[in-house]
């Protein structure tokens, strides 16, 4: 029995100094995990505090991309609201009657078509509301357009302002316009135009608002009006339309109906070929 109880010992023996500094190596290891853990905690509380007393390096939320918003109801096609339509701009107040006083446009202009020009005047009755020198550029542009009288070849104007003309284009109010009219027989019932003793008499309601046939027109219709009336002054007589589809002539009484023709300002073409009709009362 004693040779095996003598090892026993021994071992215990050899094991002893293995085992001595465990203890000391434990608390040592235990001491320093203590330690960390303090100074983790320590940091992490300075770290905190770090935070709130510096700004961060990170992107801040305002500086970032905001994520695509869901769309609204109110964003949405069917919640548009509709747009609520521009009100048409009211028809001006044409007066009645007027003056009889007329101003004269200033200015001269320059010679359109061939020969001698014929002189002429733009005048507008006192107290309309017109632009004095644009009205009178229309009539000057209208009369110098290729397909107007200048196209026949022996017809040329000169807008002046002073000295002798040969005719004047007057636009006055519709009650001075019938009475200029009625000196010499006509009836315009406060709604057509004339032309008389070298007198161009343009009705102030036609001027501005056109006819049913060039309410989207204005402008052709003023074309229209100076054309005939000084049609009429060159010696021209009405017309009437010569064919279904056909541009209706300029000596046309448009106004009262365009008998199947199509609406037509000029007398002449952009060949400068005439556009007439059969001649009517």
């Amino acid at each position: 029995m004693t040779p095996h109880r003598t090892p026993a010992p021994r071992r215990r023996r050899r094991r002893a100094p293995r085992r001595r500094p465990l203890l000391p190596t434990a608390l040592a290891v235990l001491a320093a995990v203590g330690a960390i853990g303090a100074l983790a905690a320590w940091q992490s509380q300075d770290a905190s505090m770090t935070t709130s007393a510096r700004p961060s390096n990170s992107p801040s939320p305002q500086r970032s991309s905001p994520p695509s918003p869901e769309p609204s109801p109110e964003s949405s096609p069917s919640a548009t609201p509709t747009p609520t339509p521009t009100p048409s701009p009211s028809p001006p107040e044409i007066p009645k009657h007027g003056t009889g006083a007329y101003t004269t446009a200033p200015g001269t202009g320059q010679q359109a078509g061939k020969g001698t020009p014929l002189r002429y005047k733009v005048e507008i009755e006192k107290g309309i509301d017109l632009p004095l020198g644009d009205t009178a550029d229309e009539v000057e542009q209208v009369l110098a357009d290729r397909r107007g009288w200048t196209a026949d070849g022996t017809s040329s104007f000169r807008r002046v302002s002073t000295g002798p003309t040969d005719f004047v284009v007057r636009i006055a109010t519709p009650g001075t316009v019938d009475t200029a009219c009625a000196e010499y027989g006509l009836d315009t019932h406060g709604d057509l135009n004339c032309s008389v003793a070298h007198k161009v008499m343009v009705n102030l309601e036609r001027w501005l608002t056109g006819t049913q046939y060039y309410a989207d027109d204005i402008p052709a219709y003023r074309a229209l009006i100076v054309n005939h009336e000084v049609g009429h002054f060159l010696g021209h007589g009405h017309e009437t339309c010569p064919a279904a589809g056909a541009p209706a002539p300029a000596m046309m009484q448009q106004i009262k109906g365009l008998k199947g023709c199509v609406p037509n300002a000029w007398p002449y073409d952009e060949q400068g070929k005439r556009i007439s009709g059969p001649s009517v009362p």
